[in-house]
């Protein structure tokens, strides 16, 4: 620690700082613009500007820029110096001299970071009366609006797009006084996080495009803290509505997990909320008069309002359907939270429950769960990845899969080359031109084994290509190569032994290795291999990591559930119990089933039963099929918890209440058990009470009770406020129903109002609506929230882990997997065909936001060059392919790198659904 003194007043600050994080950290006010937390310094701006005294003699001192100067101890700084406001003042004046005066009209307003700082600098007269710089603006894409003549060449957009996420479409043109950001021409942003320029960006040149399409000023947004439900990382989130429509996605930090960062679909995928494919009120194809009936919003059984009588008559129908337990199964769902998952198993009995996941997925997801829970290897967070020093990817392109996971190994490979240079010469690491000046395009380890070129390959300094069976057997090599001699590599080659002895070594090298693997090519030997990777490195005395990453924002809780109290199996079993009559009514939860079988299976299994009741918040091929269809909260309308692919639990919170007769799928299950007479759901009447029961039936779940305040948590008597205390315009929103102003709804399931009253400092972390303090108005507000900038939020970072190793070190012997695959061999009259997720498309939320949707790729099929021969197949033709009984349309992609034998198929885009991948296929 160090001891510095602003202004006459001693402070105790980290002594790896530098003074404007320094200032920032102890709770002062300095402004900046080119700063940032993740990317550091650079000096650009010239607005954190302080006088720097020798000792307390000196009274003149000099202006020094803070956020180049490092926090050392003794250090005396004044930020209310005459002069140096003077010169702070002067800067400010100097970059709005071309600044256009349309702050009322700019999508940025209200929560400006140039507002803000021109505000604290004192700037508010214009003396500039000549013509103003502009420029021409760009289209960008669907995600990102452009209007240049707002810049300020903070330069933090380039550092962020080309630096930090190692775009290469997006940069500096021209120079001086006519510096220009976009790209060579217009066109849509390259990279998978363009939309973090939105947040980047302190003025309004980049904004958000989706928000534009429906806009509402941010002050009148209704927002609550959420969690990204597209993949398997549990990013955090700050979902906003207004008139009951969600407007947009920001990020909200959490230094474990997502940091100051998202991917582009977990910011702009969240429009299928809105979408007409809705359920929104209760549909019952077996009785006609009950078809279509309204029922009260989320009502107890016992309401005794007008829809009261229609609501008891369809539960009492949907209990009659259940009444023989003996003939009930429910399905869940991994995309569906804890409470919906419990609830359902509650109700059929977890004999009865299949876990809604398809044979080989299931498999999978429990074999994560055995090889986390037996170690040596801990699951890292995406902050332990991003501290990794060597890394070993096996089959997986995390980019396409979990981008958020992706864009921290990209910050990884930096590790070492700044141990190695720029530490050594004593560089901070905050000091960011010089470090990278130092280690220039050095990287350090990063081995990526995969059947497809990836996107992290231009930071890679070792690729492999193979089939997956092979791409395990480089794993399992790499693990004898670490010491693991009890696995027969057999005649596996020698190319690959060289490849493994160099992995091993670069591994070796690192003083936190980290294995990434997937379950993107649905292969289990490629998990087996990284597991025993990741414990002859730990059994060797070094501490390596073990990251999987998984399709779906709760297959880890599911699976969890599933093998600490046991289940009915996965959909294949489901399958079975049906074909073979044991079955007349089936509950299905949040799930697609065409999504996770072949297409002639789930036709089967849904004709063999005789009642098919659907809960979920869209119309989808299943929910269509079902006799009774019940509309479900999506996630911006429910409480709940997530399971990320860490073993991270975290909350995520109703952002504003449902129309129609949609309520939580929970709820529904709920009012189902008592109407069927099940007392034990008689005292579920918040989320907390089915996390409670959840944890008391299933003691792996009980650190869920501790991830947040419960819902009678108050600050000084108050809630915390989800409508920010400058919320407008509550009479008129509601006007064309009744001129006076109606009651805020109340909220019993959590400590967060749906209103403008309310708390509205700084709440227990995992409560957070936004991030927002006096002065603050920008996202740069998290700076207020943190217990030292760039570190944790004070409290601690939201979430509890489920899964710790049961013990490492060379003292524990791990149990190693040893039955390492054949090698592949193509087959004369057939392919194996492999799933290829693309980031746009392959979720089956996100593809329904139409900037999503445009990006999507058309399905194609990827295929080696002599295969394309073979099949008499070209660049670019468009082919009509048989696969799960359905003929596709597919565009034909070669690619050399393609393994012979073997062909890919983009997973579950538009088209391409109902196919069981990985699968031996005829092509014809």
């Amino acid at each position: 620690m160090a001891t510095i003194y602003v202004d006459g007043k001693q402070y105790t600050v980290g002594d790896d700082l530098n003074l404007l994080q320094a200032c920032l950290s102890a709770g002062l006010n300095l402004p900046y613009f080119c700063w940032h937390p993740a990317m550091g310094s650079v000096g650009a701006c010239r607005q954190c500007a302080v006088k720097q005294f020798r000792d307390e003699k000196d009274t003149r001192g000099r202006i020094v820029m803070a956020c180049m100067t490092p926090a050392s101890d003794g250090t005396r700084i004044a930020i209310q110096d005459p002069d140096v406001v003077a010169f702070r003042a002067s800067v400010i004046e100097w970059l709005m001299e071309n600044h256009p005066h349309d702050c009322p009209v700019c999508d940025e307003g209200g929560e400006c970071h140039l507002q803000d700082m021109t505000v604290m600098t004192g700037h508010v007269y214009r003396r500039y009366r000549f013509a103003k710089r502009t420029y021409r603006d760009q289209y960008l894409g669907p995600f990102v609006n452009h209007e240049m003549n707002r810049c300020i060449q903070c330069f933090r957009c380039v550092r962020f797009y080309n630096d930090y996420a190692n775009g290469r479409d997006l940069g500096v043109l021209r120079a001086h006084d006519e510096v220009y950001f976009g790209r060579s021409e217009p066109g849509v942003l390259e990279s998978e996080f363009s939309g973090n320029l939105v947040e980047i960006c302190p003025t309004g040149v980049f904004t958000d495009k989706t928000l534009k399409r429906h806009y509402t000023r941010k002050w009148d947004l209704q927002t609550a803290p959420s969690i990204c439900v597209h993949c398997g990382l549990g990013c955090n989130t700050i979902p906003g509505e207004r008139y009951g429509m969600l407007r947009r996605i920001r990020n909200r930090f959490n230094g474990a997990v997502n940091g100051y960062f998202l991917c582009d679909r977990g910011r702009y995928g969240y429009e299928f909320v809105n979408d007409d494919r809705r359920i929104r009120q209760p549909s019952d194809k077996g009785t006609p008069e009950a078809a279509g009936t309204r029922t009260a919003q989320a009502p107890a059984p016992t309401d005794g309002g007008a829809a009261a009588p229609a609501r008891r008559a369809m539960l009492a129908r949907l209990a009659g359907l259940i009444k023989d337990p003996t003939y009930v199964i429910g399905i869940g769902s991994p995309r569906a939270s804890l409470e919906a998952n419990f609830a359902l198993r509650e109700l059929v009995g977890p004999e009865r429950f299949y876990t809604g996941m398809g044979e080989l997925d299931e498999r999978l997801a429990r074999l994560i769960v055995d090889i986390l829970q037996r170690g040596p290897a801990r699951s890292p967070s995406l902050e332990d990845v991003r501290a990794a020093d060597a890394v070993f990817v096996l089959g997986d392109d995390p980019t396409q899969y979990a981008p958020v996971l992706a864009l921290a190994l990209r910050q990884s490979v930096r590790n070492q080359p700044i141990k190695q240079f720029a530490t050594r010469a004593r560089i901070p690491r905050w000091d960011d031109a010089p470090t990278r000046e130092i280690t220039q395009d050095r990287k350090g380890p990063l081995a990526i084994a995969s059947v497809t070129p990836t996107r992290l390959d231009d930071v890679a300094s070792l690729v492999y290509r193979a089939a997956p069976d092979d791409l395990a057997r480089l794993g399992f090599a790499v693990a004898e190569a670490l010491g693991a001699d009890v696995i027969d590599l057999g005649d596996i080659s020698n190319e690959v032994r060289g490849l493994a002895a160099t992995i091993a070594q670069a591994l070796r090298s690192g003083e936190k290795p980290l294995i990434v693997a997937g379950t993107e090519y649905m292969n289990e030997a490629i998990l087996q291999a990284a597991a025993d990777v990741a414990w002859a490195l730990n059994a060797a005395g070094v501490p390596a990591q073990l990251a999987f990453t998984l399709r779906e924002c709760n297959t880890l809780g599911l699976a969890l559930m599933a093998t600490a109290g046991g289940s009915g199996g996965n959909l294949g079993q489901a399958f079975y119990a049906a074909q073979n009559k044991r079955v007349d009514t089936a509950i299905i939860l949040e799930n697609d089933l065409y999504l996770r079988a072949d297409a002639v299976q789930v036709d089967g299994f849904l004709g063999a039963v005789k009642h098919v009741i659907a809960l979920d918040s869209l119309l989808n091929p299943t929910s269509r099929a079902a006799e009774i269809a019940l509309p479900a909260s999506a996630f911006a309308e429910a409480d709940g918890t997530l399971v990320n692919s860490e073993g991270r639990a975290q909350r995520f919170y109703q952002v504003f209440p449902p129309g129609g007769e949609i309520q939580e799928s929970w709820r529904w299950l709920r009012d189902i058990g008592l109407a069927a007479g099940r007392t034990q759901f008689g005292s579920w009447n918040s989320p907390d009470d089915v996390s409670a029961a959840l944890a008391a039936a299933l003691p792996v779940f009980r650190p869920i009770l501790e991830i947040a305040p419960p819902a009678s948590f108050r600050i000084a008597g108050q809630k915390i406020a989800r409508e920010p205390a400058r919320y407008s315009g509550r009479t008129a929103m509601f006007a064309n129903i009744d001129v006076s102003e109606p009651k805020p709804p109340d909220d019993p399931d959590a400590p967060l109002n749906f209103s403008m009253e309310g708390f509205h400092g700084s709440p227990p972390p995992a409560l957070i609506p936004r991030f927002w303090s006096p002065g603050w108005n920008s996202v740069q507000a998290v700076n207020k929230f943190q217990e030292e900038v760039g570190g944790p939020l004070r409290g601690g970072n939201p979430g509890r882990r489920l899964i710790e190793p049961a013990g490492a070190g060379p003292a524990v012997t791990p149990a190693y997997f040893t039955a390492m695959p054949e090698p592949f061999e193509p087959r004369e009259d057939r392919w194996l065909v492999v799933p290829l997720p693309q980031i746009f498309g392959s979720d089956e939320l996100s593809v329904l936001a139409p900037g999503v949707a445009e990006l999507m790729p058309r399905p194609f099929l990827v295929l080696n060059p002599a295969d394309a021969e073979r099949l008499e197949a070209h660049e670019g033709d468009e082919r009509e392919l048989t696969l799960g009984g359905q003929p596709r349309e597919v565009v034909i992609r070669i690619l050399p790198e393609m393994p012979l034998g073997v062909a890919g198929l983009p997973a579950n885009l538009p088209g391409l659904r109902g196919i069981a991948l990985p699968i031996w296929s005829r092509l014809s």
